[in-house]
């Protein structure tokens, strides 16, 4: 009896292996170096790990924590590694990349489907491989353990989950070298760069740690639902409006009569279906609503969003759609700031080949109106180190080939540190995963919000600076995207052109092509009489006009000791541009593409590539 007691006993102990979800199925390892591994067990237990024919012993300390490494091994697979018991199958080795950020990182291709169908349909790549890590906050502790995921291949169903910048940054790589390519995307929507920097990294930052002003968010007080559309059914087809109003669509309802509302509006349209598309399915596109809606077709909710960035696409079943008058109805939440539907977007229903344009008149009504709102502390992901200490420090020990960061956003309400918070996380990362060359490349913010007419001053371009300013990194590179931007979406669709660009900057920094990867970058400027010479890096083939909407330089600005900034001529001069303006007699300053929305912004290089936003006066 004893002896099958002390049997179990040591069969249990010896199978008690446990991994990070990374050492997992599927997964990438870095090519051409030695890479960790590690797990936990029980105190003092033996691990032994069988790879490619040899055997690597190592125990566990009393923590029960127990690491090794395997050895440099170049590009391929897939191998098996056992661990003890347990079998870690279909293991590649080839170039491991970290994308991480916010909102603009984490957007998968789903949410461009409809810009890039062919890319889903032709996304048969088994040998690039996307490991997500979802959403986790710690405000004090460093985790040891990301929350569970798994790595996926990519395919036309699993490249819908997969962040669309780091999918066609993935499938420029692996085209170009044909090695297996992993993807660990750590992004969380709307956060400040600082929550992504461990405790030694913002020790440079003193008032970081307990500040987190900048991202107070607004919410309403607490309230019990008394919205009239509800409980008198205005959903209902058999409803008959009564002190229903005009109203177009798009267009918020601050701008059509409706001042200062915080509250709940349902909007009411009547649209004729031809009989011989009755009963058919179709696609409800309602462009994009701020901030929530819930949409019904004939008194049934075909759908709802919660917030306002997502594009808003439901799908109509078979037989809800009949002959003659149907009823659209959309209720409309919103909490701050203008409510309604965003300008310059997709209104329309598709059934089949035929086209409803949902643009135009609709009717609407107040169904409730909040109380007003209150401020409360900012949610724990906005807190310094919060996201880093939950979703990158559990990994550092992952071998690199690279970094990828897309973020700034969230930080325009103190643009003025961010030239000194992107080299303090570069510098954190790199020391941190212990890679002090790793290869860093970043994504410039595009443009945003409304255009302006005049010069102005812009915290976005301050942040935009602060990023260039951050080429001062080593073996950095940044990606403008100014001509990417749209004016009604901090979320740009326009993804593909972005994980290109970033892919050319890997192939230059991190991979060491002698190529074009850059648009031109401000290097000096020249005060010659009246006018002033700006010189430029970067230039590639020589600097170029992009001439999609005009054939001249535009969003050159000029001004006097003064800085009273005007808007200027330009003209490209081998590989400098010279600015004056009639109204400057004795220039001192340039400034170009300097805006939140620099629309028509157009120097770029042979190569089509932009140039970045600089100012000569700060």
């Amino acid at each position: 009896m004893k002896k099958y007691l002390f049997l179990f006993i040591s069969f249990t102990a010896f199978s008690n292996i446990k991994l990070p979800s990374l050492i997992s199925d599927g997964m990438v390892l870095q090519r051409d170096v030695s890479v960790h591994i590690w797990g936990w067990a029980s105190p003092g237990e033996k691990v032994n790990i069988l790879f490619k024919g040899k055997k690597i012993k190592t125990l566990t300390d009393p923590q029960g924590h127990w690491s090794s490494t395997l050895p440099a091994t170049p590009a391929g697979g897939p191998y098996e590694i056992q661990i003890n018991e347990v079998h870690v199958k279909d293991v590649l080795f080839g170039d491991v990349w970290l994308c991480a950020g916010q909102s603009n990182m984490v957007i998968n291709m789903e949410r461009v489907k409809e810009k890039y169908p062919a890319d889903i349909a032709s996304a048969h790549y088994p040998l690039i491989r996307n490991f997500f890590i979802p959403t986790a906050v710690s405000k004090v502790h460093v985790e040891d353990q990301l929350p569970p995921s798994s790595w996926l291949p990519v395919n036309p169903e699993n490249v819908l989950k997969m962040g669309a910048v780091s999918y066609f940054f993935a499938r420029d790589i692996y085209a170009k070298y044909h090695v297996p390519i992993g993807i660990i995307n750590a992004s969380v929507g709307g956060t400040p760069i600082e929550s992504w920097i461990s405790e030694a990294g913002l020790k440079a930052f003193p008032n970081y740690p307990k500040d987190t002003s900048h991202v107070k968010p607004i919410i309403p007080a607490p309230r019990k639902s008394t919205d009239r559309g509800l409980t008198e059914k205005w959903a209902d087809p058999s409803y008959t409006p009564k002190g229903w109003k005009r109203f177009a669509i798009p267009g918020f309802w601050e701008d059509q009569g409706v001042k200062d509302l915080n509250g709940v509006v349902w909007f009411r349209r009547e649209i004729d279906v031809p009989a011989a598309l009755a009963g058919l399915s179709a696609n409800l596109f309602l462009g994009r609503i701020v901030d929530a809606d819930q949409a019904y077709v004939n008194g049934v909710s075909v759908g709802n969003i919660t917030y306002q960035y997502p594009p808003r696409r439901y799908v109509i079943k078979p037989g809800m759609l009949k002959a003659g008058k149907n009823i659209l109805v959309i209720r409309v939440t919103n909490t701050a700031g203008k409510g309604g539907f965003v300008p310059d977007k997709r209104y329309e229903m598709l059934i089949g080949n035929h086209h409803i344009d949902l643009q135009g008149d609709w009717m609407y009504k107040v169904g409730e109106v909040f109380p007003p709102q209150i401020e409360t502390p900012a949610p724990a992901q906005y807190t310094p180190t919060a996201l880093y200490n939950a979703m990158i420090a559990p990994f550092i020990s992952y071998a690199l080939k690279g970094i990828i960061w897309y973020q700034g956003e969230s930080n325009v309400g103190k643009p003025e540190v961010y030239e000194r918070l992107l080299p303090a996380l570069a510098t954190d990362w790199r020391e941190q995963f212990k890679q002090p060359d790793l290869p860093f490349l970043y994504v410039q913010l595009p443009g945003f919000q409304d255009r302006t007419f005049l010069p102005t001053e812009s915290a976005m371009a301050v942040l935009r600076e602060g990023q260039l300013k951050s080429l001062s990194i080593p073996k950095s590179a940044m990606v403008v995207t100014l001509d990417l931007g749209e004016w009604n979406d901090i979320h740009p669709l326009s993804k593909k052109p972005i994980g290109e660009r970033l892919a050319l900057a890997a192939r230059k920094i991190a991979y060491g092509e002698a190529i074009v990867a850059s648009g031109p970058l401000y290097d000096a400027a020249q005060i010659e009489g009246q006018q002033i010479r700006i010189r430029f890096r970067e230039t590639g083939g020589g600097l170029a006009i992009n001439q999609t909407d005009e054939d001249e330089l535009m969003y050159f600005a000029i001004a006097g000791k003064d800085k009273k900034f005007v808007w200027a001529k330009a003209k490209i001069e081998g590989n400098s541009v010279l600015v004056w303006s009639d109204e400057i007699s004795e220039p001192m300053y340039v400034r170009y593409a300097w805006a939140d929305n620099p629309e028509g912004a157009n120097l770029m290089n042979l190569e089509g590539l932009p140039a970045s936003p600089f100012r000569t006066d700060d």
